[in-house]
């Protein structure tokens, strides 16, 4: 038995040998300053000790991959099959068909409150006989605090979908896509909205010419989304993705648009408040699990996501109104009750938006193998990362390498910044965690990003 062990022991040091050797490697043939970076890989099932480390108890800015942190704390506090509430209320009368009274929507922090749920929330309202509301639409809000962006984010912003405001009522991300198409030379392209609605009015500049390419500037302004320049005959359709200014507006004017597709009127207009507690439920939507919105978040490294389900552990927590610092509480307290050192790193944005937040590759990979070792949500947390070569923000990398399908990797991208951390399988059956930082000039960031798969790669092979 003392032989077995004695041999498997020198196998695994001949391994991570092997392994240092490649990284070492690929550093060497990059050209990357070590300085740089922060690297540590475990060989998981094998070994408690990391079986390569560069500087992982070093502090770096994780950028994205915070959200590693995140999910890991909004799947076990909240649990993958947790679900949120939108609902419709009233203090009115209903007489033949006509509501007396406002109509109240009533957000509960629904991530992923879109068209889909909005759908059912409206057919599930015209199942009352209700054909005319005599009265406003009155958005409560009041779930969360009225703070719409984290004030540690960068302070600049932008009308980019990433940017989107929270709130606990909140529609379609807080965001509206715009797809231009040709139609003839000389012509204005066709303007469509996703979702279709009555909020923006379009102003179309742009023109379709006899040639290759398109040159367009699409910009949100208030109510107006204006289309400028040039886009070719033959070009593909262009997609922009904006964000809204105001998500209280926004969900309740296209509630009213929803209900006009079903023949019901509204009188009045658009206002916050509160629900009455003498108020009627007269319908209500559930979202999808959290689970799905942990996957949104981290596939697409969807920042609102990761804001408005922080502040979804403050509002379950019982912090009313719920504001993001009471979710950071949460997830920093729940860090450190699985032995991760208050001291060791600085979270202050669940998204990673942000260049205040501090952490340790050595952290970030041990956060990783709490969850490879937590059963009733290890398997939530695997499918929501993306996936090397098939989708999210790994689609488009290590396309054709033998890590395509086998890494399973959150990313990370701010100016001077570059992450990756996950997971990385292997044919024989084993499973590597590991997390990579660089922390840097700019002008390096592509460099980086092919260094860190290529690093993936050899964690595979």
């Amino acid at each position: 038995m003392r032989l077995i062990f004695i041999v498997f022991w020198l196998s695994l040091q001949a391994h991570a040998a092997e392994i240092t050797a490649r990284l070492n490697k690929a550093i060497q043939a990059n050209g990357i300053s070590k300085a740089n970076l922060g690297l540590i890989v475990y060989d998981l099932g094998t070994s408690q000790k990391p079986i390569f480390t560069l500087n992982d108890t070093q502090e770096f800015i994780p950028a994205s991959i915070t959200k590693l942190a995140t999910a890991f704390t909004v799947l076990n506090k909240l649990g993958p099959s947790f679900k949120f509430q939108t609902t419709l209320w009233s203090t009115g009368k209903i007489e033949n068909g006509v509501l007396k009274g406002d109509l109240i929507l009533k957000g509960g922090g629904d991530a992923g409150f879109v068209s889909e749920t909005m759908w059912f929330l409206v057919n599930e309202f015209v199942r009352t006989g209700i054909q005319k509301i005599e009265g406003d639409i009155v958005v409560d809000d009041s779930d969360f605090d009225s703070v719409r962006a984290d004030p540690s984010r960068d302070p600049e912003r932008v009308d980019r979908a990433y940017d989107a405001p929270v709130g606990a009522m909140s529609f379609n991300w807080n965001s509206i896509n715009i797809m231009v198409r040709p139609t003839q030379v000389g012509e204005p392209p066709q303007v469509y909205l996703d979702p279709l609605n009555t909020y923006y009015k379009i102003e179309n500049k742009a023109k379709t010419v006899n040639k290759s390419g398109a040159n367009l500037e699409i910009a949100r302004t208030d109510d107006h989304i204006a289309v400028h320049g040039t886009i070719g005959i033959s070009h593909e359709e262009v997609v922009a993705y904006k964000n809204v200014d105001d998500p209280v507006d926004w969900s309740g004017r296209n509630l009213i648009f929803f209900l006009s597709q079903r023949g019901v009127s509204v009188t009045g207009k658009v206002k916050a408040g509160k629900r009455p507690t003498s108020a009627k439920q007269l319908a209500k939507a559930e979202s999808k699990p959290v689970s799905e919105h942990v996957k949104d978040m981290m596939k697409f490294s969807n920042n609102y996501v990761a804001e408005m389900l922080t502040k979804d552990l403050a509002a379950q927590s019982g912090e009313a109104p719920a504001t993001l610092e009471g979710g950071m509480k949460i997830i920093r307290a729940f860090l450190v009750s699985q032995g991760i050192e208050s001291k060791n790193f600085t979270l202050l944005n669940p998204s990673g938006l942000s260049r205040r937040n501090q952490m340790r590759p050595r952290d970030l990979a041990q956060i990783l193998l709490l969850a490879h070792s937590n059963f009733p949500t290890f398997a939530e947390y695997l499918t929501a990362l993306p996936i090397a070569g098939e989708d999210g923000t790994l689609h488009k990398r290590m396309v054709g390498s033998p890590a395509q399908g086998w890494v399973r990797a959150k990313t990370g991208s701010l100016a001077g910044i570059v992450s990756l951390a996950g997971f990385a399988g292997r044919r024989d059956g084993g499973l590597r965690a590991f997390a990579f930082l660089f922390n840097g000039k700019a002008e390096q960031g592509e460099s980086v990003r092919h260094l860190f798969d290529q690093m993936a790669t050899d964690l595979v092979q």
